[in-house]
């Protein structure tokens, strides 16, 4: 069970199937990814699933996906379409690799330096409440620590229940390390008793089976939010314990919403697969990511990976609260869909206008032609769906809001006269400039100007007297559609 630490960069992201990808997971694997791809080394995925109750194929399905869809594309881990292996250091699952734990638990157990324990959770709670009262850290003390494993076989070969505890009484040192993100960090070894390796029905705990991997699939760094930083005193004492070299450590500081709390759902969102469903594009949701604890060292904001790739420097990452700006997200995201061509633009909204059952022209020259108008509206893909309503026939419906404008006197000769010229004109749609000069014969025709020519227009257009530009959507609608609509607009008028 021996393995070199790896002369090339190799980090990892480890989530837990328990739920959704959160903004925060994904920026630990954005920067793992980034370090990576800088020092021409490797990206492993590996699923910590040790928690049987909360971890679900579903949720290891999403988490996949999301990492897909960010194309955070890791070296080794699981397929993420099968969900198999692939890569020379496997099984990537936790709950596949409990042979694995077990064997080194037994080493442990064998050398002394672990041992069954037998304490009830009431006997636990007891000592945890009595170390409270008196001003102690709550750890306890099993009376099973120094029992020979003879002693401790037999017991459960009378059907007994027992954890594995890993022995920390003897090491009374200070355990120093580095931190690329907060510089000399040193954890008396004190701080933490006795403390769990395999739970009673043999399931190993995170601290133990993060080691043991990490290990064995050689990573060289391990880059992970700062509440993980407590558990760095517990596995460096299990490296020690097998001798084994341990990797080096970053703990990249929380992301705070904009009262400078831990950023949750009660805000917005924070799950990939919500921000995708929202309209985000992935290049600006790691664009934006990244800068939560990191900057360009030009100052930069707008960045595409490769980019990102080219200036990541771990020293960069900042050991304060980064606060995440809904505000700027979204102004971040509408730089990069600016930045897509029409065409990737239409491609990316045509979901989204499909979600709604939208009925528009299939000719790519009209998506394109469509896309230019409305860019600069989007700050997300979902804008496109309120920017496309009035171009789908079959959202038109003269609303209740257009009734005052209807009975005005001269409206009727207006839409009579719209509807007419409209008919005349030679080709399927008109230019801004044949729509400007439609709307000026209407004008001279009718008398009518101002208002009482250019809401009854719109109410022939979009159904309503107030909206959008006509100049800008009658381009953009088929001549037939606009003699269907006004005709429509008359029958109430």
């Amino acid at each position: 069970m021996t393995s070199q630490i790896s002369p090339h960069v190799r980090v990892r992201f480890a989530p837990s199937p328990t739920g959704y990808l959160h903004v925060g997971g994904a920026r630990t694997a954005l920067y793992n990814y980034l370090y990576a791809k800088k020092n021409k080394g490797e990206f492993i995925l590996r699923i910590e699933d040790t928690d049987e109750a909360r971890s679900t194929q579903e949720s290891l399905r999403g988490v996949v996906d999301d990492m897909v869809w960010l194309n955070l594309l890791w070296d080794e881990g699981v397929d993420p379409v099968t969900l198999k292996d692939v890569g020379p250091n496997g099984p990537y699952r936790q709950s596949e690799r409990q042979a694995i734990y077990k064997e080194i638990a037994e080493k442990f157990l064998n050398e002394g330096k672990a041992y069954y324990c037998f304490l009830t959770d009431a006997e636990i709670e007891a000592q945890r409440e009595a170390a409270i009262k008196a001003g102690r850290p709550p750890q306890i003390t099993s009376p099973y620590q120094d029992w020979t494993l003879e002693q401790a076989k037999e017991k459960l070969a009378a059907g007994e229940k027992a954890v594995v505890r890993f022995k920390t009484r003897h090491l009374k040192k200070d355990y120093i390390f580095t931190d690329h993100v907060r510089g000399e960090v040193k954890f008396p070894s004190d701080m933490v008793g006795d403390f769990v390796i395999l739970r009673s029905g043999g399931m190993p705990v995170y601290n133990f089976c993060c080691v043991v991997d990490d290990h064995l699939m050689k990573i060289t760094h391990v880059f992970r939010a700062e509440e993980h930083l407590p558990n760095t005193l517990r596995q460096l004492m299990i490296y020690e314990a097998m001798g084994w070299q341990a990797p080096e450590f970053g703990h990249m500081a929380l992301i705070l919403d904009e009262d400078r709390q831990k950023l949750s759902k009660r805000k917005g969102a924070v799950a990939c697969g919500q921000l995708k469903d929202e309209g985000y594009l992935p290049s600006a949701v790691l664009n934006f990511i990244a800068l939560l604890g990191w900057s360009h060292p030009e100052g930069k904001e707008i960045l595409t990976v490769d980019e990102m790739i080219q200036a990541f420097d771990i020293s960069r990452l900042n050991s304060a609260g980064a606060i995440f700006d809904r505000v700027k997200f979204k102004w971040m995201n509408a730089q990069h869909l600016r930045a897509l061509s029409n065409k990737d633009l239409w491609n990316a909204i045509q979901p989204f206008l499909a979600r709604e059952k939208m009925e528009l022209p299939q000719d790519p020259a009209w998506q394109e032609q469509s896309v230019a108008v409305f860019k600069t509206s989007m700050e997300t893909l979902v804008d496109a769906i309120e920017l496309y309503k009035p171009l789908n026939d079959k959202s038109y419906v003269v609303l209740p809001e257009s009734e005052e404008t209807l009975k005005w006197e001269p409206t009727k000769a207006v839409l009579t006269a719209w509807r007419d010229l409209v008919k005349a004109h030679p080709s399927d749609y008109m230019t801004e400039a044949e729509f400007l000069k439609i709307q000026d014969e209407v004008k001279n025709a009718t008398g009518a100007k101002g208002k009482n020519l250019f809401m009854p227009i719109r109410v022939a257009v979009i159904g309503k007297p107030h909206g959008t530009e006509l100049k800008i959507l009658v381009p953009l609608i088929k001549k037939s559609s606009l003699i269907a609509r006004a005709e429509e607009a008359l029958a109430k008028a």
